[in-house]
């Protein structure tokens, strides 16, 4: 499946980690040796004591990373042994259909591809178009907002929790260094407190959660009962508390806008204030605004979502270019809202269908080309504000959804890339350091497959793995 049923609390990452992270500066590639465990051109000094609580396999983040200039004359690989490593790919019984596309990080020059402009369902590889797009429609420094303000349209003695597209809330107080639970709903229950005993107010006749900033249906097409119980989909709101997640099992929140208003309501009555009446939905009036929280920035929720493969958070991007851009913001306005992005970043969007913002529809369609376009310009320097994306992607064999992958191998530490899957469908799509010093954009892309996913998972690492020795 797209994305992770659990996904816990994570640290912001300040830090590039991988051997490959190609920032294009000064002409040159400047890359990082992740925890000196793989050959490259940097080394890092001794990382954190304690490590990022998940995945655990991952180590804590460096300090600092000694950055080194490569040659951009180095020699690439080439073309005709990248042919021969795409052949036996799509030749490989494991595989099905595929589709492949191996680009020149530096030049984007396309050194081999395969049926590079025919779209296939991308599972969670979705998640590298989404993410690009709301980077570059928000900006990385973006943070959501949750406000509450006085009176609602129904009531002018109640208050209104105004859904600000955060699903990121604690239910208690929030923490400032982590991305999950950066703001908390006590918090903000307690600035309320205080802003109405300031009015001389110790009761309020309800309080009211006001949805309205999305539209539309709540479950994407093709999201079905297995997604729900799985823990890899929920109803989607403009507000929840932890992503939805409960600790009573996969399935998440059956409508975690209400939940987020049942733990604010509980904390404006733990804060002091009474509720005459219990906690409903509808609308803000334009009342004063009595208190507010901020997420996490953009760019940390971005590598977050990136890393776990969080669908609910790829989801909450996807609204946020809609609203940004004035699009409508449901599924289906996201979708063209990420698109538009893209296309006015240069990606060749053809044949690009988006019926969610996360990969858990079958019925999404991209193109290798797209996927490695993307790809490219968030590892541009000409756009910084998309850096984000890439220093989300999963370090292979060290983290996320990549970290019992290339375990031991040769190419741990040298591919960082966004994984897929869905019930016939494996893919990758991510940068890779060759022996060369030179940095490639590699996307694989399989569908149609049968016999289990595993063995095709494995086709595609030892591809990747395979381009790490050119």
């Amino acid at each position: 499946m797209a994305g992770s049923p659990r996904t816990r609390r994570r640290r912001p990452r300040t830090w590039i980690p991988i051997v490959l992270i190609a920032v294009l500066l000064g002409g040159g590639y400047v890359t990082a040796d992740v925890y000196d465990i793989v050959p490259g051109p940097l080394t890092l000094t001794e990382p954190w004591p304690d490590p990022a609580p998940f995945p655990s396999v991952s180590p804590g983040a460096p300090q600092q990373v000694k950055l080194l200039e490569l040659d951009p004359t180095a020699a690439g690989p080439a073309p005709a042994d990248v042919d021969a490593a795409i052949g036996s790919f799509v030749g490989d019984a494991r595989v099905g259909a595929a589709g492949v596309l191996v680009m020149d990080l530096l030049s984007g020059d396309v050194i081999g591809a395969h049926e590079a402009a025919e779209a296939r369902v991308p599972a969670s590889t979705t998640k590298v178009l989404t993410a690009v797009a709301a980077l570059q429609a928000a900006g990385p420094g973006y943070r959501f907002t949750t406000s509450v303000v006085s009176g609602s349209a129904e009531d002018p003695d109640a208050i209104t929790l105004v859904a600000g597209g955060d699903l990121t809330l604690a239910a208690g107080a929030g923490d400032p260094d982590e991305v999950i639970g950066h703001a908390g709903l006590a918090d903000l229950a307690d600035e309320v407190a205080a802003a109405l005993r300031e009015n001389g107010r110790s009761s309020v006749s309800r309080v009211v959660l006001d949805e309205s900033r999305w539209t539309g249906p709540r479950l994407a097409p093709r999201w079905d009962e297995t997604d729900l119980a799985g823990g890899w989909a929920m109803p989607m709101a403009p507000i929840a508390v932890d992503m939805g997640q409960r600790t009573d099992g996969a399935r998440r929140s059956g409508d975690p806008g209400a939940d987020a208003l049942t733990a604010f309501a509980s904390a404006l009555a733990d804060a002091g204030i009474t509720q005459e009446s219990e906690p409903v939905t509808g609308r803000a009036a334009g009342g004063d605004e009595l208190g507010s929280v901020r997420s996490a920035p953009l760019a940390d929720i971005v590598a977050h979502t990136l890393i776990v493969s969080e669908n609910i958070l790829a989801e909450g991007l996807g609204r946020l270019v809609a609203t940004e851009t004035g699009a409508e913001p449901s599924f289906a306005g996201a979708g063209t809202a990420v698109l538009a992005q893209l296309t006015g970043l240069g990606v060749d969007t053809a044949g690009v269908e988006l019926s969610d913002s996360s990969g858990l529809s079958s019925a999404n369609q991209i193109t290798p080309t797209a996927l490695a376009q993307t790809l490219r310009l968030a590892a541009s320097p000409q756009h910084p504000q998309l850096l984000a994306a890439i220093r989300g992607l999963p370090v292979a064999g060290l983290e996320g959804t990549l970290s019992a992958r290339f375990t031991g191998g040769p190419a741990a530490g040298l591919v960082a890339a966004k994984t897929g899957s869905l019930r016939a469908t494996v893919t990758m799509a991510g940068l890779v350091h060759t022996a060369a010093d030179r940095v490639l954009v590699v996307v694989a892309m399989a569908d149609e497959v049968s016999g289990g996913l595993d063995p095709t998972r494995a086709a595609i690492d030892d591809f990747f793995t395979e381009m790490t020795r050119l």
